[in-house]
């Protein structure tokens, strides 16, 4: 603790705020050689950054080891080398080769690029000693969106003095304002076996990569301009489809072999505005979902996994993720039974014009509905930060329209070197046949700091209230959720970080519409959670120990698994938990939760293990299961659910990943694999199996015996090839 005061007092300006640093980008004199040595005049001419400070684990403290960055441009990139020396280079940690791996259990390095350089939104390059690619696109204060994928290049190199990065980022990549002349920028390096977090700018305990207000500069890029580019992604797909079996094993239809095609465009319409449009779109690259076995009453929410959807997805965020949503894309391509139909054709229009930003998206879906589904987002800059926005959107199909309106404000202040953030939104929807227009609104404070982290919200929603093209996960309800989490530093013992919540629970409550949050007689549901040891290791591992107070008030029978049923009442009930999770940087990363009590009137005890192997090869592997046993009065069941995954990259280019998945809820498995190779930056080519089978032992052939493998519940073997073509 003395450590961290000691900081404080030496570093005040990582509590009030850092004055920005500025780096220059001189032009390089020579063609830019693309490897990790970084030798040659222009290199050594080259503006640097020398000095990173801490975060974790002592926020201001010099970084224990040296990190040196240079930055050079020509007239279309932009070249980082980051020199990452190491006293003990044997224990550098790099694992994982392939494009988008999470490289958190990896030392790794990544660039902050605002190039509005307005502290709204940025660009993140990141890599680690093997030259894996990693980039995501941030927007507002939030998490970044790791499955933007920019066209750019890394570079890397390691010798017995630490490791080397060279990035390429070309100005194309970037969205800009004509001749912007700086970029905001940051560079951030994580050395995985001490669990050291190093910066150049924003380094106090409240602040990190992300917090763009505390960004430094990036000069030198006077006379840039962003022509307008367009980018063509056309694709050819190959397909047999192998017949498919009901659950029983009985072939339920014939198998077919097919070819199609699309195309995919990217256009800079303006310097700062980005259209994308698509053509019979196809997903045979995208991962299958992992599967759950949902023991509650409340649907379940998966994120959506298609490309298309996901660049600037942020910007379509309204209300609140997985919880609420006026936007929800994974509605895109279904009808309104749930079922699957073909997108025919696609647009979206997005960036920004001065304080305006905005998102346009229209699509149109095939099917026997034949339906239009758009949105349109717009945000308008307050402050250093905030924003208020509005959000639209419309599904019609035969000439009758649902459509979704909102509006919301976001204010993230600090206050005295502090995290605050009030917001607020409301939304009404109109649905043919339902009178008026239901509401759904919420407003909450987040106050998330290194010692203190706490949030409390109050959520209203009308019983009607249905967003055609959104996600509710409730209706006709009053919710109240919050926290207020103790996080003290003890230095000691090897824990780095406690997290107490006690005397007062996290909680989530939810009320009838009609009813009172504060009469216990009026909840649907409550639950209550007491962390009474919670905690990080300097190591990086996890431990926890919590207590939960659980209620719910069905008002209808329910099926929780297969035929057994939760019988209409009150139930209030008490569980324990144990959980330990090892750091992502072992060799043998092992984890495991145990959560025991009361259920439903009955009992109940869950265990949840998980392994993971990354032995720093080239292969991976990770194994994961989870196991319920009930006894209820309705009836006892043992739920059950592990999973498999097998990764071996052959280079940073070339990847071949394999998933299994078994449940005996569904009483299936499923496999998923997939091999990627991209040829060039922007080229893809994805070959792609998937396949299920019944495990039901009444079937004639279930897996894994008779004739299993040719019975198949569904199954397609795709070939998908895409090629950029670009000026």
């Amino acid at each position: 603790m003395h450590r961290a005061i000691l900081a404080g007092l030496l570093f005040p300006c990582c509590l009030a705020g850092q004055a920005p640093s500025v780096i220059v980008a001189r032009r390089a004199t020579a063609p830019v050689q693309f490897d990790a040595r970084l030798v040659g005049a222009d290199w050594d001419a080259a503006d640097s950054i020398t000095v990173f400070r801490q975060r974790e684990p002592d926020a201001g403290l010099g970084a224990t080891e040296r990190t040196v960055v240079r930055v050079l441009r020509d007239d279309g990139a932009l070249y980082v080398g980051v020199r990452a020396w190491d006293g003990d280079p044997a224990r550098i940690r790099a694992t994982e080769f392939r494009r988008d791996a999470d490289l958190s259990g990896d030392d790794h390095v990544e660039l902050l690029i605002d190039s509005f350089h307005d502290r709204r939104g940025a660009f993140v390059f990141g890599t680690n000693p093997n030259g894996a690619m990693w980039d995501a696109q941030l927007v507002d204060v939030g998490d970044p969106n790791p499955d933007w994928n920019g066209i750019w290049d890394v570079a890397v190199s390691r010798d017995t003095a630490g490791w080397t990065a060279l990035f390429r980022i070309p100005f194309s990549t970037l969205r800009f304002h004509g001749n912007p002349g700086s970029f905001g920028f940051n560079v951030r390096r994580f050395i995985r076996r001490k669990n050291e977090e190093d910066l150049w700018q924003s380094w106090g305990r409240a602040q990190g990569l992300y917090e763009l207000v505390n960004e430094g500069e990036l000069s030198g890029l006077d006379g840039l301009s962003r022509s307008r580019h367009v980018e063509l992604y056309p694709y050819v797909l190959g397909r047999l489809v192998e017949p498919p079996h009901d659950s029983a094993g009985a072939r339920a239809g014939h198998g077919i072999g097919a070819a199609e095609g699309g195309v995919d465009l990217k256009a800079a319409v303006t310097p700062t505005l980005t259209a994308d449009l698509t053509l019979n779109p196809d997903f045979a690259e995208v991962e299958a979902d992992s599967q759950v076995i949902n023991l509650t009453r409340v649907p379940f929410f998966f994120p959506e996994k298609r490309q298309f959807f996901l660049e600037s997805s942020g910007l379509f965020d309204f209300a609140t993720p997985g919880k609420d949503q006026a936007f929800y894309s994974r509605r895109v391509g279904l009808d309104s039974t749930g079922a699957p139909v073909p997108i025919v054709a696609g647009g979206r229009l997005y960036g920004r014009e001065g304080p305006w930003r905005f998102g346009l998206l229209d699509v149109r879906t095939g099917g026997a509905e034949q339906a239009n589904e758009a949105a349109l987002r717009v945000q308008h800059d307050l402050f250093d930060r905030s924003f208020i926005g509005a959000i639209g959107t419309l599904r019609t199909i035969a000439g009758r329209s649902a459509g979704t309106g909102g509006l919301d404000v976001d204010l993230p202040l600090v206050v005295r070197g502090q995290n605050l953030e009030p917001h607020f939104w409301v939304m009404g929807t109109h649905t043919p046949g339902i009178s008026g227009t239901p509401l759904a609104w919420r407003i909450s404070a987040d106050n998330p700091n290194d010692l203190f982290d706490n949030f409390v919200s109050l959520y209203r929603i009308d019983a009607g209230f249905n967003p055609a093209l959104g996600f509710a996960q409730r209706t006709g309800i009053w919710e109240t959720t919050g926290h207020i989490d103790f996080q003290p530093r003890p230095h000691a013992l090897g824990i780095r970080q406690f997290d107490f919540v006690f005397p007062v629970p996290t909680w989530d409550i939810v009320a009838n519409r009609s009813g009172s949050l504060g009469r216990a007689g009026d909840w649907q549901t409550a639950s209550f959670q007491w962390q009474f040891f919670d905690g990080d290791r300097d190591n990086g591992d996890h431990f926890e120990l919590n207590v939960q107070r659980l209620m719910d008030a069905p008002t209808a029978p329910f099926d929780i698994f297969r035929a057994v049923t939760i019988a209409p009442g009150r139930y209030w009930w008490s569980r324990y938990e144990l959980q330990y999770v090892q750091s992502p940087g072992r060799l043998l990363a092992l984890g495991g939760v145990v959560n025991w009590g009361r259920f439903y009137g009955g009992r109940s005890a869950d265990v949840q293990l998980a392994a993971t192997v990354r032995g720093g090869g080239h292969a991976n592997a990770g194994v994961a299961l989870t196991r319920t046993a009930a006894r209820l009065p309705g009836g006892g069941f043992t739920a059950l659910l592990w999973s498999g995954r097998v990764e071996y990259d052959f280079n940073t280019r070339t990847s071949f990943l394999g998933f299994v998945q078994y449940t005996n809820d569904e009483q299936r498995v499923d496999f998923n694999l997939r091999f990627h190779w991209i040829p060039t930056i922007g080229d893809d080519v994805f070959v792609v199996w998937n396949s299920g089978y019944t495990t039901n032992p009444a079937a004639a052939d279930h897996f894994p015996s008779g004739r299993a493998l040719s019975e198949q519940m569904n199954g397609a073997l795709e070939l998908k090839v895409v090629h950029r073509f670009a000026p």
